[in-house]
């Protein structure tokens, strides 16, 4: 498996997200070169992506690990999880999840948030045999008006 931190927008990395955002979520669109370029330019955002298992071929997978400080420690947040359809069942999503694990500890973080749509019923499976416990919480959010 090869997991990699992404730090420059590419033309495959655009292709990429344009493939697998759609399988992610139909609420937003992929992201624009512009916003990607923002993303990576963020001190508190990492964007992992995974290829085929054997290392070669195409991305197939993306996490994005966001960590900041609050006045009470370091935070850190896994969002936008996704495996290309044909290539889920293979160890992708949790070889990103370790990566990003991993990775938000080395930052200081005690721990790691996320949340998932209870539709995405292997994904919540994954996350749960990963260790992850299931916090029972008032979430709330504010949408701004367009």
């Amino acid at each position: 498996m090869h997991i990699q931190r992404i730090t420059q927008v590419t033309d495959e990395l655009c292709g990429a997200l344009q493939r697998l955002v759609p399988q992610l979520t139909q609420n937003n669109p992929p992201p624009t070169r512009d916003e990607l370029a923002a993303l990576l330019a963020s001190d508190s955002s990492i964007l992992l992506t995974a290829r085929h298992p054997n290392g070669t071929g195409p991305v197939v997978g993306a996490l994005t690990l966001i960590v900041y400080r609050v006045p009470t420690g370091v935070r850190a947040h896994i969002e936008d999880v996704v495996v290309d359809e044909g290539m889920r069942g293979l160890g992708i999503g949790e070889a990103l999840m370790r990566e990003g694990l991993r990775l938000a500890r080395e930052a200081g973080a005690d721990g790691v948030a996320l949340t998932s749509n209870p539709r995405r019923v292997a994904a919540n499976r994954l996350y749960r045999k990963m260790g992850f416990n299931r916090w029972e919480t008032n979430l709330y959010f504010y949408e701004f008006e367009p």
